[in-house]
């Protein structure tokens, strides 16, 4: 099974100076764990919601929030993302998707194209999902053709 079988193809993007406050925001409303990080309209890097957590203050929106506990919220997203994002082809296998995750310790992987386009994100859910479809435990929907497996 391929990567484009299951990847998602609709990705959240972010710009190099967006503030941790419109990323923040994203995520809140968003149902997803991973936003790619653009300048140029090139992949540069990967902000997972971890990555956000880490770089706020626990204590916004609490009695003990200071102005500075706020003003973190002000950084930019090149300050807190992963630098070189590991990123892997449509055409590449699940089996091998799941070797680089594991070798590489990530929890997600960017797809893009030879030209550096970016095509969908494949996440650690997504694999997981696509092994229990192969062992026969659940079934995928394809997410370009609708074809269950």
């Amino acid at each position: 099974m391929k990567i484009a079988s299951i990847m998602t193809n609709r990705v959240a993007t972010v710009e190099m100076d967006d503030t941790l406050r419109a990323i923040n925001n994203i995520f809140c409303q968003a149902k997803f764990h991973h936003l790619l990080v653009i300048e140029n309209g090139k992949l540069v890097g990967v902000i997972s919601d971890r990555d956000l957590l880490k770089a706020s203050s626990p204590f916004l929106d609490t009695p003990a929030e200071r102005p500075c506990d706020v003003a973190r919220l002000s950084r930019k997203a090149h300050q807190i993302m992963t630098r070189e994002p590991i990123t892997i082809n449509a055409d590449t296998t699940v089996a091998e998707a799941v070797s680089i995750l594991m070798k590489k310790n990530v929890s997600c992987l960017p797809v893009v194209s030879p030209q550096g386009k970016i095509e969908g994100i494949v996440t650690w859910k997504d694999l997981l999902k696509a092994y229990m479809a192969l062992q026969g435990d659940s079934k995928i929907e394809c997410k370009n053709c609708g074809n269950v497996f």
